[in-house]
């Protein structure tokens, strides 16, 4: 890869200014890229121009089909849709950070600044699932990015998707850490007190300081909170995530967020270990000596012991909580808190038995 060196973009400047409210603290090329910039400081910038405020764009992607599939062992579901890639929350730890450079983009602020939505993800749902050769199973939405960001207030894509597999009688699972899912309470309670549909929202840290500075534009943990109690209430199955855990960071809060997830009504909870492939490694480090210097390279050498001595193993089975005395002790201590709250009760499957495909306009009716 050949690099070319620039002036200092003031618009990706390491200030707080140039970067409030975004996670990430860099924009470094993606990895497929042939030609990478390097800036540098060349003296005239800082005094001739104030930094850009980074804005969002939002571009609409032509899909052919929305339902993703998947054969991994560990992640709890063969099949997904994601209304969203990118996702303007800015959580730096975000495992779907490294996907941005498929498009050329980096897993930096491109990820959390420049997002694509599908605008005929509920039509394109509805032809999947007519389809003679469908076999229905449990979806899960927001595998990757999520279903929730700020944009999904306007664009309104996963209401759409909510509005299909309601239609369908189709189930369905959906995660979010925005408070914004309350919105469709009307779908989610119906499908949920029917059997179909089930919800998680993934509460990370009770500290709002923290919250701010490691998801930016995600929902406050009380609003999430809250958004637990209302799915409870409306009879929807809600599953507290805390992920990912940090070790010397968030891990000391795992007891109190499950506690106040119980509280609010929380039937089940999960927890994943921090995971750091590709570049999200360099970016968490680059956050971490900015908004955590005192305690940074602690964070990382206990991250470390849990991967083998490496930021991140992938290998299934180990992937999602990491091994060692570090990581056993974090399973330990989840283990007991579920028992301890009573969280640890088996949820019924999703039910499948309910699924058909409506009548389309100028269907033969049948007689019986």
């Amino acid at each position: 890869m050949q690099t070319r060196r620039s002036f200092t973009d003031t618009a990706y400047k390491q200030g707080t200014a140039a970067l409030r409210g975004r996670g990430a603290r860099s924009n470094e090329t993606g990895r497929y890229e042939s030609l990478t910039s390097e800036p540098f400081d060349d003296g005239w910038t800082e005094d001739d121009n104030a930094a850009r405020v980074l804005t969002t764009s939002v571009l609409a992607m032509k899909s052919k089909t929305v339902i993703a599939r998947n054969k991994s062992p560990d992640v709890g579901f063969d099949r997904s849709i994601n209304p969203y890639r990118g996702c303007e929350h800015g959580c730096i730890y975000c495992y779907a950070r490294p996907a941005h450079a498929y498009l050329g983009l980096s897993p930096g602020l491109d990820f959390e600044s420049k997002l694509f939505f599908k605008p005929e993800a509920g039509k394109l749902l509805d032809r999947e699932l007519s389809k003679p050769t469908y076999k229905v199973g449990s979806v899960h939405i927001g595998g990757d990015t999520d279903p929730y960001q700020p944009q999904e207030r306007g664009l309104r894509v996963t209401r759409g998707v909510l509005e299909t597999l309601s239609r369908f009688r189709h189930p369905f699972s959906i995660i979010t850490k925005s408070a914004l899912i309350t919105r469709d309470l009307d779908i989610l309670g119906e499908m949920g007190r029917a059997g179909l549909a089930r919800a998680a929202v993934s509460i990370t840290t009770l500290d709002r300081k923290l919250a701010r500075s490691m998801e930016p534009r995600a929902a406050t943990p009380e609003r999430r909170l809250d958004a637990v109690r209302q799915l409870s209430q409306a009879g929807v199955p809600t599953i507290v995530m805390f992920a990912p855990a940090i070790p010397s960071l968030n891990d000391h809060e795992m007891e109190a967020v499950l506690e106040r997830a119980k509280e609010a009504g929380a039937v089940a909870a999960g927890y994943v270990a921090i995971r750091l492939p590709m570049e999200i490694h360099g970016l968490f480090e680059q956050w971490l000596a900015s908004d955590h210097p005192d305690r940074a390279k602690r964070v990382m050498s206990l991250v470390r012991q849990m991967r083998g001595g490496a930021a991140y193993d992938s290998e299934f089975g180990k992937r999602m909580t990491g091994e060692g005395p570090v990581a056993e002790v974090l399973n330990q201590r989840f283990h007991a808190a579920l028992r301890r709250f009573e969280l640890d009760r088996p949820l019924p499957r999703l039910d499948t038995s309910q699924f058909r495909v409506p009548p389309k306009t100028g269907d033969q009716l049948s007689l019986f």
